[in-house]
């Protein structure tokens, strides 16, 4: 039997009566100086749970920074707009709850259907950069399961959940380059070969559940441009760091101490052939729900260890790492809730090392340099024979000439 809502459904563009807090978003990459970051937009974004279906209002300045984002540039769960009103600049999406990736939960009283709604920034014009950071928003629809089987007449119990969604429900990503206690941001992002670059990879997860960070991929380029070349990708295979086995490098996933952070020790590189120093990496993250059948892995494979090594312990997950590794069956709705989104870091400049060449000498150098010496003894001595030699003779020659002239 179906059951209908109790309150009605409301019109798209209809203003909301209370404005949700905001907090601000943190700024991406390592900043060199403090910045103030944007404040996003009260009411940006509404949502209307109805019966059978979900209802968003996006406002197209959405970060609240004076520029309208591109309708590609967002998602609910992979499902892309629906229409567009010029008048009020806002975006409209519609999906049935089963559709665009939802998730289904259950609880003792409730269903709970998730929608992850992404904005990932796509390049500027004809350049290749951008200039705000990708996001992800949780959207939930709360049903409340209560049912009536009396035969009296059928009472509505379905409350839909109205939310307005503020900065708050912001999933953000971020890479930072840290120092060597990891308390700090370093202050310079200068390196040189034989240095360790210490990587925060971490997740700012607001009011949601405890989140686990995980990174699925990284590529390392010479431009801001993921796709320029040449490039090298030293994280793959769904978190895998290649790096440490292909190069037999230092680079290694440090054992996790928090679940919404990740540290990653990267050894320094330079392309070959190249004289350009900078390195741009990015990476695709992901975050799922803390439980102990999250799926997601951290792999590397240490030196002096010859094995993969998990950074939470689960060693097991890294057996696919020299094949393939495909994503594995969830086990239970929660650990299913998934959130994901890109970061990016740089520039990191590398530069080469200068080496003092020490001043030893090989046993083949010194055999020649004892020779040298030799010969240069015996030149020595038989100098000092001929001299002699010349004295005694210049001698005998003033003595003869002395004696002619007494005569």
């Amino acid at each position: 039997m179906t059951q209908a809502p109790v309150t009605p459904r409301p019109t798209f563009g209809k203003p909301r009566t209370t404005p949700a807090p905001v907090t601000t978003r943190p700024t991406l990459g390592e900043p060199t100086h403090t910045v103030e970051p944007p404040t996003a937009k009260p009411d940006a974004v509404k949502v209307h749970c109805g019966e059978s279906s979900v209802q968003m209002e996006v406002d197209m300045d959405l970060l609240g920074i004076g520029h309208l984002i591109q309708p590609s540039d967002l998602t609910l769960g992979g499902c892309g707009p629906v229409a567009q009103d010029k008048s009020t600049q806002a975006l409209l999406f519609e999906t049935e709850l089963h559709d665009c990736g939802s998730v289904l939960a259950m609880t003792e009283d409730s269903l709970v259907y998730t929608f992850a709604f992404n904005y990932q920034p796509s390049a500027i014009g004809a350049t290749p950069i951008i200039r705000t950071s990708s996001a992800v928003v949780g959207i939930q629809c709360h049903y409340l399961r209560l049912h009536n089987v009396s035969s009296n007449a059928l009472k509505p119990t379905w409350i839909p959940y109205h939310s307005t969604l503020s900065a708050e429900d912001l999933l953000v990503f971020s890479l930072r380059i840290m120092a060597d206690n990891w308390q700090l941001e370093r202050a310079s992002n200068v390196f040189f070969l034989g240095d360790l670059i210490n990587i925060e990879i971490s997740v700012v997860q607001a009011n949601h559940v405890p989140l686990r960070v995980f990174v699925d991929t990284c590529v390392a380029t010479l431009d801001p441009d993921m796709n320029a070349v040449p490039r090298y990708a030293f994280i793959e295979n769904k978190g895998c760091l290649m790096d440490s086995k292909l190069t037999n490098s230092r680079s290694q996933f440090l054992s996790r101490v928090q679940d919404d952070k990740l540290q990653l020790q990267v050894d320094a590189f330079r392309f070959a052939q190249e004289t350009r120093s900078a390195i741009y990496i990015f990476c695709h993250l992901k975050a799922t729900a803390a439980l102990p059948d999250s799926e997601g892995k951290a792999c590397s494979f240490p030196l002096g260890k010859e094995r993969w090594v998990e950074a939470s312990g689960n060693d097991q997950a890294c057996s696919c790492c020299d094949t393939s590794c495909g994503g594995r069956k969830i086990r239970s709705v929660n650990s299913g809730i998934q959130y994901e989104g890109g970061a990016v870091l740089g520039p990191i400049l590398v530069q080469e090392a200068v080496q003092d060449v020490p001043e030893s000498i090989s046993p083949l150098n010194a055999d020649h340099q004892a020779e040298g010496a030799s010969e240069v003894v015996f030149m020595a001595g038989v100098m000092a024979a001929v001299g002699l030699v010349c004295i005694i003779a210049l001698a005998v020659v003033l003595v003869w000439r002395r004696y002619k002239l007494v005569l």
